[in-house]
């Protein structure tokens, strides 16, 4: 276990409190006038999936959990979650959207990605920076019209939906940042 001080940690990170594991969905740092400054952490308790809004002093030291990664081959998702497969001893899991939460809309079947392991208990994936995907559906092209600030909603393989320029087209591969869901660029 490492300790890392409230104003360093970061969305995604896995830490301990009171003995439970959770992972940061959202933190804001807070810093109101004339008094100290705080940490304001939206949590998810991995084991319960229930949510959980804490507020941690600039000062508060919290305990990181340590993860071991191990490669995995996304496989498919049916009703009963999604599967993966460890690259070298062919052992499945199953994880849920609960587990994986924003990240479903990221994965590619037969793509290697890194699960994260708190002892046995697979509890998360560290997806890519970017990662490029077909889009299946946008409107078409509007003659005349340049790549300016207008931007259109385009549906990509995995049914994730992100704003493009209008020159994008049905069938194009754009880069997505992984981290915020914008569109990066043509692939």
């Amino acid at each position: 276990m490492s300790s890392i001080q409230a104003t360093r940690l970061k969305k995604g990170n896995l830490i301990l409190l009171d003995g439970e594991l959770y992972r940061i969905l959202e933190l804001q740092h807070v810093t109101p006038g004339n008094l100290r400054g705080f940490v304001r952490v939206k949590l998810r308790n991995i084991r319960n999936a229930t949510l959980n809004d804490q507020r941690l002093r600039s000062e508060d030291v919290v305990e990181r959990a340590s993860l071991d990664e191990i490669s995995m081959q996304y496989m498919y998702s049916d009703s009963a979650g999604h599967h993966f497969m460890d690259t070298s001893s062919y052992e499945q899991i199953t994880l849920s959207d609960e587990v994986l939460g924003d990240a479903v809309g990221y994965l590619v079947p037969e793509s290697v990605i890194k699960v994260e392991f708190y002892g046995t208990e697979p509890v998360g994936i560290e997806l890519p920076q970017t990662i490029d995907l077909a889009v299946t559906d946008t409107a078409p092209a509007i003659k005349g019209s340049t790549a300016s600030a207008q931007l259109k909603p385009a549906t990509l393989e995995t049914g994730l939906v992100v704003s493009v320029p209008p020159f994008i087209n049905v069938g194009d591969k754009v880069r997505v940042n992984t981290e915020s869901g914008e569109y990066q660029g043509r692939a």
